[in-house]
């Protein structure tokens, strides 16, 4: 004989909280719930606007450099360590947990042009208007002991950037070339170069190590291949790139900088066409820097604000801003993708949060549950064009909203001006140029 019997274990039906709150069983039958989804629409309104609410993106500014802030650079063995240089030669360490200086270093005369962290976080390398490369210790010296740099390179031209290898114990400058060294040797292992204008940005690929981009001051964005010790490729742009970044997930995509106010994202397989137009900035942009996710990026421009765009989206989800933040010279996105940190003109390191409205700390199994409910409610509603309004609308700085409607007139000029020289022309003598391809002039092998 069978006998089947009922067990209901009172845990299953108490709250968390061990409170008289009983929790009750739900049929999830959607015969049941004819008014789920306007009850859910509800629910996702709610949960827009509150995002909005409490979104403070802004956490700290780091204050104690003496001139603007020209540069900056991540520990990869340290979360809380931040390095930065500025424009009267000065080398900063800092520590976020406590948002203070541990150390500074007079390193250069004149500006700090680069400066990039040894791959094992040991040392760290900086480039100057001084003509020299120097290479400091991570710690500081001991009690008594003056700074001095455990070596240096003096040069024949300016250098205008640095950036270390991944794994190796090689790292790269630019300036009149682009020079690859040893770390035990003083003078380069070898020199590329493509054209005769100064090269101002040289980024190591961080999958395909030997991998590296440059861009010059004569509009080109130039990819070598250290194993050949010779350029592959050259993309030619309307205007000057200022600087490039690879996306940490992605072997071959990077994103480039430009003067034109824009961002392009390309494949170094296909560089006639870029993958995707970055547009929301009113002035040029001077740095970018990838989420270690490789799903967003971080731009910083001229127009005193920064901003964050999706990799597969032309416009930005986020713009950061403050009334005393001057133009934003360059950025970096944290080795755990929760902060970003900006510097500017006016000699401040800002920190901000990568997710305006994201909750620190520690957060409870039901704080937990109830943000991913409300994530997957407002995704599943985004395109309602109310939860869109609201989720999109940002307060923006009245010098940046009127160029933004200035530059709104002038694109459908433009553009009317486009339609009616087709519309006034012999049939197929004018072709329609999409906004991808108008800004690339032409790619050389």
């Amino acid at each position: 004989m069978k006998v089947k019997m009922l067990s209901r274990n009172p845990d299953h039906y108490v709250r968390e909280t061990k409170l008289d709150l009983q929790r009750v069983p739900r049929n999830y039958d959607p015969t049941l719930h004819p008014f789920e989804v306007p009850r859910e629409y509800i629910r996702a309104l709610n949960a827009t606007k509150l995002e909005r609410v409490f979104a403070k993106p802004f956490l700290a500014s780091l204050d104690g450099h003496r001139d603007g802030v020209n540069c900056l650079a991540k520990n990869p063995k340290s979360l809380a360590t931040v390095l930065s240089g500025a424009c009267d030669g000065e080398v900063k360490i800092w520590n976020l947990t406590k948002r203070k200086c541990i150390r500074t270093i007079q390193a250069h005369e004149g500006f700090v042009r680069g400066i990039c962290t040894r791959f094992c976080g040991t040392s760290f390398f900086t480039v100057g208007d001084d003509k020299t490369v120097k290479q400091w210790k991570m710690d500081g010296p001991s009690c008594g002991e003056e700074e001095e740099p455990l070596h240096t390179i003096l040069g024949k031209t300016v250098y205008t950037g640095i950036d270390h290898h991944w794994r190796e114990a090689v790292f790269a400058t630019c300036g009149q070339q682009v020079d690859i060294w040893d770390e035990q040797r003083t003078s380069p292992i070898c020199s590329m170069t493509w054209g005769f204008d100064s090269i101002s940005s040289v980024k190591f690929n961080p999958i395909e190590t030997f991998l590296l981009g440059s861009c010059a001051s004569d509009r080109n964005i130039v990819l070598y291949d250290m194993r050949q010790a010779t350029p592959l490729k050259k993309v030619i742009l309307d205007m000057r790139t200022n600087t490039i970044c690879w996306n940490p997930m992605e072997a071959f995509i990077f994103t480039a900088a430009n003067e034109d106010y824009n961002l392009y994202t390309f494949d170094m397989r296909a560089l006639d066409t870029p993958v995707m137009v970055h547009m929301d900035h009113v002035s040029a942009v001077l740095d970018v820097d990838y989420s270690p996710t490789g799903r967003e990026f971080v731009s910083a421009s001229f127009d005193k604000s920064i901003r964050i765009f999706p990799v597969d989206k032309s416009r930005s989800r986020e713009v950061y801003h403050t009334k005393r933040m001057q133009h934003v010279i360059c950025v970096k996105w944290t080795a755990d993708s929760k902060y970003i940190m900006c510097g500017s003109d006016e000699m401040n390191i800002r920190l901000w949060k990568a997710n305006a409205s994201e909750k620190l700390g520690v957060l409870t199994s039901r704080e937990r549950a109830a943000t991913d409910y409300n994530q997957k409610l407002k995704e599943k509603f985004q395109h309602h064009p109310h939860i869109k309004r609201i989720s999109r609308h940002r307060h923006l700085p009245k010098s940046i909203y009127s160029q933004i409607q200035e530059q709104r007139i002038m694109k459908e000029a433009r553009r009317r001006k486009e339609l009616n020289r087709i519309k006034h022309s012999k049939p197929g003598s004018v072709q329609m140029v999409s906004e991808k391809t108008k800004h690339v002039v032409a790619v050389v092998k």
